[in-house]
């Protein structure tokens, strides 16, 4: 049941190849304390009684089920799987994606994104924007852009499916002036509008 399409990113809002737990040459076993195993069994329950269930959105809620066991894997994932090297390239890259994630989730429409371009992070980290942008693309082989474009995609496709916030207050939100510019980057990454997404 729990395929490739049970998790598109259409109805999931996550790329799996993009997450580190699928990276090539990661952790592959997680070795489990008594309390983790127990919060994995929760979740594990959970799903075998609502595959049971009459409950009409049955799948979305299995799916999040599954999400929050990716979510509990890659917790689990040691540093060094992550990035294997203690070297420059790694250190900018550990400061780069904990400050991406700090501003996120977006918990109300009056929440702004303070970071949204490469030189916003760059100057955060001391750095040159240039300097950033090679050790990322060396850690991650993408640019800065690409990393903080696809984090707020990401964002994007969890507010308009699981909020009722109009599309121009996510479209504030996350730092774009006028809706028009929120949709326009939206269908480039993903080639569906805002309101072809949320369906």
């Amino acid at each position: 049941m729990f395929t490739s399409e049970f998790l598109l990113p259409a109805k999931s809002g996550v790329r799996l190849d993009e997450l580190p737990l699928f990276r090539a040459g990661g952790c592959p076993v997680f070795p489990l304390t008594d309390e983790e195993y127990a919060e994995g069994l929760v979740i594990f329950q959970k799903m075998a009684r609502e595959i049971t269930s009459a409950y009409a959105y049955k799948y979305d809620l299995l799916r999040t089920y599954v999400l929050e066991l990716l979510h509990q894997g890659q917790k689990l994932q040691p540093a060094t799987a992550l990035y294997p090297a203690h070297s420059a390239a790694a250190r900018v890259t550990t400061l780069f994606v904990e400050l991406l994630e700090r501003q996120f989730p977006i918990e109300t429409p009056q929440q702004r994104l303070r970071l949204r371009s490469a030189t916003d992070y760059a100057d955060q980290l001391a750095v040159h924007v240039n300097h950033l942008n090679k050790m990322l693309k060396e850690t991650t082989g993408r640019t800065t852009t690409d990393l903080i474009s696809a984090r707020m995609v990401q964002e994007a496709k969890l507010l308009l499916r699981q909020t009722q916030w109009s599309v121009a207050e996510i479209a504030d939100s996350l730092g774009f002036g006028e809706v028009a510019h929120f949709s326009n980057f939206f269908k480039r990454q993903t080639a569906c509008s805002p309101a072809a997404f949320r369906g």
